[in-house]
């Protein structure tokens, strides 16, 4: 059936099939500050070994042994991440025989494109069980490692601004979002204050829990002079981003990160953190055929990618949202929630304005349960821990339909539609 026959709208969107592909799991670690955070220690194939022996142990072992392809978002890991990816899959028990591994590089949309990729394999027959994953320690591998200062010197000095803007610092984007859409530096404060709030309070009410496995990792406390005491081994359960009782009025104190008068501060864009995040996904048939068919927690229905200016890419979610919802002949209305990545409270806020999401925002349908500014954003993990945050809630509150989306370095913009069971 072409796309042009296929049936749409919300009821077309929430019919199931055999042919679904559904979500049996999805977890992430605690999402803690780079640097000075409880993970900092940690390896990010430490931290993706974590989510996948969590995913391996929830099922019995035939589940693992199904397993054929894992594809992990990562973004600034040596070599691309893919060998010492695949050796945390190895050593975690699942059997280099079956499962194989690759990693994606879409910037911050990286793990999210990793989902999408394993629904697409096993929705083209390629594989019928699969894992989207992402990982990054941003403590490790940010810095020179994130900034690009060996080029082709043609590129720097190229007559195309759209090439030259890729590697403009994100923060920049940030003001020129700002600027040029007039998002001023109280709305911004505002919504990252109220941000840290519903984080604090979702973690307070447990909303987590169910998603976040505890990381035992090495650490070594770091004193106000920058030396590091003794090594000693701790379990990181939860967040340590969050700051509780943080207000508008004490992040307006802070000066600007990026340009001397601009808007953008440490305190209304998103953290830089460590994390890894994994969700299992497979055909609806084979979950079935696994004696998992009472198990499943919800359905990947489709995601959309789009290009913007580079020098604006904060907007993508605002381009990427509308072209999701009319591939499957949906209103903003049909979506119960929303999960709109805060890499900075200026596109956030203009996303959720030029989307009409506004009041939804207000009601708490779009990030009720807080975003990147208060937990965090270790950029080749954020699509996976979105979703894992989107799963379970669908589930928790009893909503249907939910999406995750996000802006992407370079210019791009990406969103994914998720049903619940």
């Amino acid at each position: 059936m072409s796309s042009l026959t296929r049936p749409r709208g919300l009821a077309a969107v929430l019919a199931k099939s055999p042919s679904d592909v559904v979500i049996l799991s999805t977890f992430r670690t605690p999402i803690c500050r780079a640097y000075k955070g409880q993970l900092k220690d940690a390896f990010p194939e430490e931290l993706l070994a974590t989510v996948l022996d969590a995913t391996r142990r929830r099922f019995p072992p035939h589940v693992a042994e199904a397993v054929e392809d894992v594809a992990v978002g990562v973004v600034l890991s040596e070599l691309g991440g893919s060998k010492a990816a695949r050796m945390a899959l190895n050593h975690v028990g699942f059997s280099p025989a079956k499962t194989c591994l690759y990693t994606v590089n879409r910037a911050c949309a990286s793990s999210l494109q990793a989902i999408a990729d394993v629904a697409a394999h096993i929705r083209t027959g390629s594989i019928s069980v699969g894992i989207g994953a992402g990982m990054e320690s941003m403590t490790r591998n940010y810095g020179s490692r994130a900034v690009p200062v060996d080029l082709w010197p043609d590129l720097k000095k190229s007559p195309v601004k759209d090439a030259r803007d890729c590697i403009m610092p994100m923060g920049l984007t940030s003001e020129t979002v700002a600027r040029r859409y007039r998002v001023s530096r109280s709305h911004q404060d505002a919504f990252a204050a109220e941000s840290h709030r519903r984080a604090a309070a979702a973690r307070d009410a447990g909303h987590f829990d169910a998603e976040t496995v505890p990381v035992t990792t090495r650490f070594r406390e770091v004193d106000s002079n920058g030396a590091q005491g003794e090594e000693r081994q701790i379990t990181v359960t939860r967040d340590d981003g969050i700051r509780d009782s943080v207000s508008a009025e004490a992040l307006a104190k802070l000066k600007p990160a990026f340009s001397p008068d601009g808007a953008s501060t440490a305190g209304n864009s998103s953290q830089v953190s460590d994390g890894a995040a994994a969700t299992l996904l497979m055909r609806r048939g084979t979950a079935t055929q696994l004696g998992l068919g009472d198990q499943v927690m919800g359905r990947f229905v489709s995601a959309v990618t789009t290009g913007c200016a580079p020098d604006e890419m904060g907007i993508g979610p605002a381009l990427a949202i509308p072209r999701l919802l009319a591939r499957h002949g949906l209103e903003l209305a049909d979506i119960g929630r929303w999960e709109i990545n805060e890499a900075f409270a200026s596109q956030a806020l203009y996303c959720t304005r030029a989307l009409g999401l506004e009041e939804a925002w207000e009601r708490g349908s779009v990030n009720p349960d807080g975003g990147a500014i208060a937990l965090g954003h270790p950029l080749g993990a954020t699509g996976a821990r979105m979703t894992s945050t989107l799963v379970h809630a669908l589930r928790r509150d009893e909503v249907d339909l939910g999406v995750v989306s996000m802006c992407v370095g370079t210019g791009m913009g990406m969103a994914a539609l998720f049903a619940r069971e």
